[in-house]
């Protein structure tokens, strides 16, 4: 096994792992970091989705080694310190979250999107893809649209 380092949410890490073991696993066993979900494990489902710097991936089929020496963002480092993101945000006054599974990975891909969309329509908002099990589709909609006008 080698070593690899990268900024984690802001701090930087080193984990020992097999050059193939998906981030997935070395953020939720190795560093104990359980805001990406595992759904699916082949990055259909989308509910661990996380930014590899800046851009959004599926940590579920991304190894490790193309992690090291770069910045990956969780949920946990979305927020500015006791602040929440805009989108978090949107997301509490819009009430999306039923069960709470998906809404880590909704929240980092509708965040990916407001970066690369600042104004999105709702076939953009529908081209993120994230599998919501409870079906809170119209609500996590209402609550982008929410974010980008406040500038998320």
């Amino acid at each position: 096994m080698r070593s690899y380092s990268f900024t984690l949410n802001g701090r930087q890490v080193t984990v020992q792992a097999p050059a193939d073991m998906p981030l997935l696993w070395v953020l939720r066993d190795l560093l104990g970091v359980t805001g990406p979900k595992y759904g699916c494990g082949v990055g259909v489902c989308r509910a661990c989705t996380s930014h590899l710097d800046g851009a959004e991936i599926q940590p579920c089929v991304v190894p490790v080694a193309d992690c090291a020496n770069r910045t990956v963002t969780t949920i946990e480092g979305l927020a500015d310190g006791d602040g929440l993101h805009p989108v978090q945000q949107a997301w509490m006054d819009c009430d999306v979250a039923q069960c709470g599974f998906c809404q880590p990975g909704q929240i980092m891909a509708a965040t990916a999107l407001l970066k690369r969309t600042p104004r999105p329509t709702d076939a953009d908002i529908d081209a993120i893809e994230n599998i919501c099990r409870c079906g809170t589709y119209a609500r996590i909609r209402e609550a982008i649209k929410k974010a980008a006008e406040s500038g998320g």
